[in-house]
């Protein structure tokens, strides 16, 4: 069939919107007639830094309608409201323990440009067009794997909902699956974009008794005060670490870089108390640390978390109960653009005019 897509032509360039072609769906995929995908800064990074394949479409944050499914398909049908998460193998020791974002083959589906079976779905005049985290969703219509296509409520807005399947359940579930904090404990959060407010809200949930959040951006961290974080601090004005650790009588029991900016990495750990844990999401660069004096003497943990350790078929509905719940109110993040103006949500995205972009695909 042919569908209209924003296709990623090569490094650093623009994103065009043209007519390509989407061969039907295979025994265990289903199509889906994409409603918004969310603007993710992987998207970005897929664009500019070329770690997928190129030319491409991308797009990783989908949410839309099952049009078709395959023969083998079991668990979706005509008509269901879906939510695209990544892609993942199913059978791996780390995917059947509950693990799916360290999938043994995750980098391969989701990076690869092709789908599990390594062929591809997209083409323009003959030609391949790579996929993107099994689903490139930056089109009117995607193919996914079943297991990456989680079923949601049909009484939420479903534009709505396609960030909950990567940025958002990043943030989220590295508070609530990862960390785990205990009731009244301390946290801080470094860098308040959409991760960033995720983890807030995840924490308000949790009930942590002192939620800091880090940013250098006014405006962001008014809206971190709007959800519920309990101290916030301009990193361009303040020692944050002196802050913390007076705020918090020796440290917080637990921090989040979504950075990735290494003097910040190095904050999320100096500022911890003895035994604290610090959960790493930003994308980071090489970078030195001072193993010792930050991590060893002090006992303190360390960790990389990818999407939040979510198995999003579980996570993705809760996230939607705590959002009608008024309890996860992620729409707060949210800024809506035409297909057409995809490379200004882009654009947003990278200078903060938008904390969470979202393209309306369908209207």
């Amino acid at each position: 069939m042919n569908i209209k897509a924003a296709v990623t032509p090569g490094q650093g360039q623009d994103f065009v919107l043209e007519e390509v072609q989407l061969a039907a769906p295979k025994a265990n995929e289903v199509l889906v007639k994409i409603v918004a995908t969310g603007v993710c800064h992987t998207d970005a990074v897929a664009r500019d830094a070329a770690i997928a394949p190129l030319p491409a479409v991308l797009g990783h944050e989908g949410a839309g309608i099952v049009e078709e499914v395959g023969e083998a398909v079991t668990l979706l049908e005509k008509g269901d409201h879906v939510v695209l998460s990544f892609a993942h193998c199913g059978h791996c020791d780390n995917c059947l323990t509950g693990h799916p974002t360290v999938c043994e083959t995750f980098n391969d589906l989701n990076f690869g440009g092709t789908h599990d079976d390594y062929t591809h779905r997209l083409s323009k005049d003959g030609q391949p067009l790579s996929t993107f985290f099994g689903q490139s969703s930056f089109g009117t219509f995607a193919i996914a794997h079943e297991r990456n296509v989680v079923k949601v409520d049909r009484d939420v807005d479903l534009a709505l909902l396609g960030p909950l399947g990567c940025g958002i359940q990043t943030g989220a579930g590295t508070v609530l699956n990862s960390l785990k904090p205990e009731f009244g404990s301390t946290i801080a959060i470094y860098g308040a974009g959409a991760v960033g407010l995720s983890a807030i809200m995840a924490a308000k949930i949790m009930g942590c008794k002192k939620i800091i959040a880090i940013d250098v951006h006014d405006s962001r961290l008014e809206l971190a005060k709007e959800l519920c974080a309990t101290h916030t601090l301009n990193g361009k004005e303040v020692d944050v670490v002196k802050e913390i650790k007076e705020l918090t009588r020796g440290g917080t029991n637990y921090a989040i870089d979504t950075t990735g900016v290494p003097p910040v990495v190095r904050q999320s750990l100096q500022a911890l108390r003895p035994l604290g844990v610090a959960a790493i999401v930003g994308v980071t660069p090489v970078m030195d640390i001072d193993v010792h004096n930050d991590i060893m003497a002090e006992g303190k943990t360390m960790m990389g978390v990818i999407e939040g350790d979510s198995v999003p078929n579980v996570f993705i509905p809760q996230l939607v109960d705590y959002y009608k719940s008024g309890q996860f109110p992620f729409d707060k993040l949210v800024k809506f653009y035409d297909f057409e103006d995809i490379n200004l949500a882009f654009e947003d995205s990278k200078t903060g005019v938008a904390i969470k972009p979202i393209v309306r695909i369908a209207h």
